[in-house]
Parts: structure tokens; sequence; C-alpha cells
């Protein structure tokens, strides 16, 4: 596992699906992040996110429950905070404005997500 990758790096899960959202938190915990969530929500997230100081990273379930996690998603972009998605569904279905986002495919390939996380930061904090 890519231990330490994410060594004191707050990240924010919103992820609905209970199993999945604990696997997500442990290995990034395992890599070193401090995890904010799992959000279960949009409005959970938006609370984490208001809450949170500070916040280097996040990964988001497109779906919650029925509603798009868009809204977090701006509200991400805005802030200057690097997120990817993960989905059930197609990709292609991205709006235009996140087209240029990573997005993976459930079941994550947690391996390559933590790298991604980790090389956004870091190319967030060059910028």
């Amino acid at each position: 596992m890519a231990e330490g990758l994410l060594r004191g790096r707050r990240v924010l899960i919103v992820e609905d699906e209970f199993m999945l959202a604990e696997d997500m938190s442990q290995q990034l915990a395992e890599a070193g992040a401090l995890v904010l969530g799992p959000a279960q929500s949009l409005e959970r997230a938006f609370e984490l996110l208001t809450a949170a100081d500070v916040l280097d990273a996040a990964v988001l379930d497109v779906n919650l429950h029925g509603k798009q996690v868009y809204p977090i998603a701006d509200t991400l972009l805005e802030r200057h905070v690097p997120f990817v998605f993960t989905t059930g569904y197609d990709a292609s279905t991205l709006p235009a404005r996140f087209k240029s986002m990573s997005c993976y495919a459930k079941p994550v390939d947690m391996s390559r997500l933590i790298e991604t996380l980790q090389a956004a930061i870091a190319a967030a904090h060059q910028s």
C-alpha cells in the first residue's frame, strides 16, 4: 500500500455506500491521511466542508442516494481544493466543467486513487 503518501493531509470522503466508505476511509488513513467523514449525504458533506479550516483533497461519489454531488464539487473548485470522482456509472455523463477531473469506476483501485490524490495535492501546492 502507499503508506505515508498522504501523511497529515486532510481528505474529505463523500460516499453513500457504507462498506466502500469504510474501506476507503481505512485505506486513506493507512496512507497517512486525516479522513473527514465519510459523509453519506450532501447535507453532511457541506457540514464537514464548512467546518474544515484546512482541506487538502476530497473523494466524491457522483451519486448520493439519487442526488448529484456537483454542488460539493463546485464549492471545492471555488476553494481550489483538488478532488476525484468515484462512480458506478459511465464517466462520460459528468458535466463539461468536470471533464478534466479524475474519475474512478467502482470498485475503486485504491492504490491508483491514493497516488492521484497525492499528485493532485502536490500540484495544488505548486500553484
